[in-house]
């Protein structure tokens, strides 16, 4: 167990880490804090070589589990991430997709055995602070509305952890967004466009500047360069890229004792 003040964000999908906590990720690694990525699934159903989404008959699997798991690493190097953990299961698609159904997807794992094991690495860790989607998984994807159940369990199980905290957009932002990129002909993909009208902007509790690491979130987008659903929002010119992904913000989701200070840092207060 290291000494030094822990995050731990944990994810869905390879990718997941470079659009929803990529700043933080980079600001704390920068910080000198420990960083540590997990991700539930091996992104089977992502787009492959031909390309191809994972739904599509003849899709290349075992290319794209490895593809995105190169990705992966490569993304969170940029990130200053220390510590990578892929739990592998599989990923369970969107909403309606047969492969739902698969006996290994990850939407129908045991939550309380998922749990178990995200404990364990937590406790290993010594982790304060968590982050993860909020009940709605950002978007409605079963894999994320999993990754909250799954992560809000192991922290019944993990003393160390001081704070949860979930990424969010805040109406404002997302209202300036969508209409301009659209405007421009920007492809939005469905995390963008299923996550309806954002948070209310007086529910974020935490702000983060993260403008001086935009270049570097950008990077760690395109290391994910197979997901060509994304390429037009990675591509935005820089003016559009910072107005969605020049800050972040979170809403706390729960935390052991009183909190204060966090308004700026999702440390802030810790001892």
């Amino acid at each position: 167990m290291t000494t030094r003040p822990t995050l731990v964000c944990v994810h869905a999908h390879p990718d997941d880490e470079a659009f929803f906590t990529a700043g933080i990720m980079a600001h704390y690694a920068a910080e000198g804090y420990r960083v540590v990525l997990i991700t539930c699934t091996n992104g089977r159903l992502g787009i492959d070589d031909q390309p191809l989404p994972g739904f599509m008959p003849g899709h290349h699997t075992a290319l794209t589990i490895a593809t995105r798991a190169s990705e992966l690493q490569a993304s969170a190097s940029l990130l200053g991430v220390e510590r990578v953990v892929t739990l592998g299961y599989d990923d369970s698609g969107m909403t309606g997709w047969p492969q739902n159904d698969d006996p290994g997807a990850f939407m129908s794992s045991d939550t309380t055995a998922v749990a178990a094991i995200v404990a364990a690495i937590l406790n290993d860790e010594g982790a304060s602070v968590v982050v993860t989607y909020d009940e709605f998984g950002f978007y409605g994807h079963p894999d994320h509305i999993k990754t909250n159940e799954v992560t809000r369990a192991a922290i019944a199980l993990s003393p160390s952890v001081e704070r949860l905290y979930y990424p969010v957009v805040p109406t404002s932002v997302l209202h300036a967004f969508v209409p301009t990129a659209q405007s421009q002909s920007v492809y939005l993909p469905a995390w963008v466009i299923d996550a309806g009208d954002g948070t209310a902007d007086g529910d974020i509790t935490t702000t983060m500047a993260t403008e001086k690491y935009v270049a570097l979130k950008r990077a760690s987008m395109a290391a994910h360069a197979t997901q060509i659903d994304n390429r037009d929002v990675v591509n935005m010119d820089d003016e559009l890229f910072t107005l969605l992904f020049g800050r972040e913000y979170y809403v706390r989701a729960w935390s052991r004792d009183e909190t204060s200070g966090d308004e700026s840092d999702l440390f802030g207060g810790l001892a």
